[in-house]
């Protein structure tokens, strides 16, 4: 198999190609949440129903993540990923052109199987042959767009949908996405000859359908609009689900060509990264989904303004990028993720005390901790995850790590959908209104999701990744 990095610094061209495509894929992602109030205006819909054109996105990724290392050793890493490329630039081309909310949520659902391949496969291929020493400067240009796109697209997308249409919104990505296809022939290499391996069919149905009923039971609890009795199936859906994972993780340690790899969890940082991150990123990922609607919904402002609020969010992400590196090299992992953390949840907690008399410097302040705080964790947290596999591992490693991300960001949004749902049955409201105490409450609930992150986080091991930290920064 050729690799990325036949002369030092040989591996920027390769990820920075990868990069410019997951920002593409992250953007459309973001872009959404401001324009679901518009949306759900122009067809017909209540917005926090229309929260199912995430949840559809992110559950069709989470169903394709599995089968993600399979494929590309039976196809190759670089010719998945121009399949991937296609199939996510067709679907917003179709999500431009639809019409109803089914069109919307069938098209979005056809984005995410494009979607869900790029994440494990984008990160292999950048990662593959890497030197140990690249091996920070290359998770630190993928994060990137982890941080920036989910911050940018809520302005960006408030602008298209009130001076043009939601429906660019969708078509944006299509010249993108030609520009993609183009990067990835020219930049990417080749690979090797196909190795392909048995598949895992029990693994595959087993990680599937849990998957699927998890993500599905979320969705519908968040949903019901009747008293809690009547959320009895979506429970047993989430039940079922987690059991159907348990059993999976149980075959994959057991047969002999499982369809993916566990061993990466032998690993303590991949492990303890893997279980923190989950339940931080459903906190940080449930977070740009809630502030444009409590702009709009809760303080009355429109989608250009609610956008543009956010602008401080994406400054705090962007002031610590450029010192991540140093810091960590400074404190090292656990410190870092523990005050990282600890911020990010004392932030979200505080978007609880907002309201229409907070002045635009203390939210602006609060914005800013909370995009700074954000930044830092998760770039921490994915360096983390990776820096200690040996190469073999990568391709599992970095399927896993996709996992783990694709079904926090789709758990924290139906999280924050049902602690919403949960706080408006509180009162009587006509056609669905959401008041302002009640995004108070969710985000309380997704502040104590992040907490939870905290205690993983203190098993971090104070001399993980020395070796590497201590070598030449990117």
């Amino acid at each position: 198999m050729s690799t990325n990095n036949e002369a030092p610094g040989g591996y920027r061209r390769v990820t920075l190609t990868v990069a410019a495509v997951m920002f593409m894929l992250m953007l459309d992602s973001s872009i959404l949440n401001t324009s679901l109030p518009s949306i759900a205006r122009d067809l017909g819909a209540q917005p926090l129903a229309l929260s199912a054109t995430i949840t559809a996105y992110l559950l069709a990724s989470a169903v394709v993540l599995p089968l993600a290392s399979w494929l590309a050793d039976r196809h190759g890493m670089r010719r998945l990923f121009l399949v991937a490329v296609g199939v996510f630039t067709l679907a917003s081309l179709l999500c431009g052109l639809a019409q109803t909310p089914g069109q919307l949520v069938a098209a979005r659902a056809l984005q995410g199987l494009g979607g869900g391949l790029l994440l494990p496969i984008g990160r292999a291929i950048a990662l593959r042959g890497s030197r140990t020493q690249d091996r920070i400067a290359i998770t630190a240009l993928l994060t990137w767009p982890m941080l920036f796109a989910p911050v940018l697209g809520p302005p960006l997308g408030g602008f298209i949908t009130t001076y043009w249409s939601w429906h660019w919104n969708f078509l944006l990505n299509v010249p993108i996405g030609l520009a993609g296809l183009w990067l990835v022939r020219r930049w990417v290499p080749a690979d090797g000859a196909p190795a392909p391996r048995p598949l895992d069919i029990p693994g595959a149905l087993g990680a599937i359908g849990g998957l699927c009923l998890l993500i599905t039971g979320l969705e519908a609890a968040a949903h019901t609009a009747d008293p809690a009795a009547s959320r009895l199936p979506a429970l047993l859906a989430v039940l079922a689900g987690l059991a159907g994972l348990a059993w999976t993780a149980r075959h994959l340690r057991r047969t002999p060509h499982p369809l993916v790899s566990l061993a990466p969890f032998g690993w303590r940082s991949f492990s303890i990264a893997s279980l923190g991150g989950t339940l931080a990123s459903m906190s940080i990922q449930a977070t740009p989904f809630l502030l444009p609607l409590l702009f709009q919904l809760g303080l009355g402002h429109d989608a250009v303004t609610a956008g543009a609020m956010l602008l401080p969010y994406f400054l705090g992400n962007l002031a610590l990028k450029s010192v991540t590196t140093p810091i960590l090299k400074r404190f090292g992992f656990r410190r870092v993720l523990l005050v990282s953390g600890s911020l990010s949840v004392l932030a979200i907690a505080a978007f609880a005390a907002v309201t229409p008399q907070t002045g635009w410097p203390v939210l602006a302040a609060l914005l800013v901790v909370s995009g700074c705080a954000r930044s830092m964790l998760l770039t921490a947290n994915s360096t983390l995850m990776m820096i200690e596999l040996p190469n073999a591992q990568m391709g599992a490693g970095s399927t896993l790590s996709a996992i783990a991300m694709q079904v926090a960001a789709a758990m924290g949004v139906a999280v924050a959908a049902l602690a919403l749902t949960l706080a408006g049955q509180r009162h009587a409201q006509a056609g669905g209104q959401v008041l302002l105490q009640d995004f108070h409450l969710a985000f309380l609930a997704v502040a104590a999701v992040g907490a939870l992150a905290l205690w993983h986080y203190r098993r971090v091991p104070a001399n993980v990744g020395a070796g590497m930290l201590a070598g030449k920064a990117a």
